[in-house]
């Protein structure tokens, strides 16, 4: 039964011991899926019939089974191909190299389940030749030797459930010193080293919204030479917090009360970084106090 790539209603996640298949299961628990793992290979059938027969209050499930059921195996293969038949179900392969895959298990201090008491090395090799024949089985299968975490959960977005990657949202906020920080904050601009439209009385009482305000503190040589920096970094710092897998940026730029030079910058910042394709949201927290 060749399954359209767009049907991921049922899953069956396998691979080697130490490929990341708890992350997955957690990843697609993430993506309103039911997970359930190792659930014995000869109860796969009835747990199929149930769904199909909308028994069970589950619009999408994962099941994730491997090498630590007794009779994976030789169960199986079998169980398999006769739910191919009827229910579209993918199965889902992971693996890693051996050096990935020993490390891990020397990270956790854990022992291999096929040699607990046998180098790591030899465990690895021998569930790599048991589980050739199920991974030629595999719809997808997924090499995660270089990825974390986060990456992980992007390939299986992207590659499994054909969505397309998040954009990073950033998220600025101007305010003002005397007020407190933001909390939240990730990063944090302070641009009390700029000129100050306080001082200057005719925009003492206006803000950073102003054109008057704004082209003040923007005709300022130091202040260029700010915003060349910040945008320098910003722009270095956002593709790497995006890899890591951080979806929102909190983004901070304070002055003394919040009203004016903050506000500015901050907006200037907003421009940049939309221009660069980033989701921008803006807050101005201590405009009116």
């Amino acid at each position: 039964m060749k399954l359209p790539a767009k049907d991921n209603r049922f899953l069956i996640v396998t691979g080697l011991s130490g490929s990341g298949k708890t992350v997955v299961s957690r990843a697609l628990e993430d993506f309103g899926y039911y997970c359930m793992d190792n659930l014995p290979a000869k109860l796969i059938p009835d747990f199929v019939d149930l769904w199909l027969q909308k028994k069970v209050e589950i619009d999408r499930a994962a099941l994730v089974i491997d090498i630590r059921e007794p009779r994976f195996l030789t169960d199986f293969p079998a169980v398999f191909r006769d739910i191919r038949k009827k229910a579209p179900v993918r199965l889902i392969f992971l693996e890693a190299t051996d050096e990935a895959l020993a490390k891990r298990f020397n990270e956790t201090r854990r022992p291999h389940p096929l040699a607990p008491r046998k180098p790591i090395l030899e465990g690895v090799r021998l569930e790599r030749k048991r589980l050739a024949g199920i991974r030629k089985m595999a719809d997808e299968v997924i090499d995660t030797s270089g990825l974390n975490i986060y990456q992980l959960k992007d390939v299986i977005a992207e590659r499994i459930l054909r969505r397309k990657r998040r954009r990073t949202q950033v998220v600025l906020t101007s305010f003002g010193y005397k007020h407190g920080l933001p909390l939240d904050s990730d990063l944090v601009f302070d641009t009390r080293l700029l000129p100050n439209p306080f001082y200057v009385e005719p925009l003492r009482t206006r803000n950073g919204k102003a054109p008057s305000v704004r082209k003040f503190v923007l005709g300022s040589p130091g202040t260029r030479g700010f915003l060349r920096e910040l945008f320098r970094f910003t722009e270095f710092v956002l593709p790497r917090f995006a890899k890591e897998g951080k979806t929102s940026v909190a983004v901070a730029v304070g002055c003394t009360g919040g009203k004016h030079r903050s506000v500015v910058i901050a907006e200037e910042l907003r421009a940049r970084l939309k221009d660069r394709g980033y989701d921008v949201r803006i807050y101005h927290r201590d405009l009116f106090k």
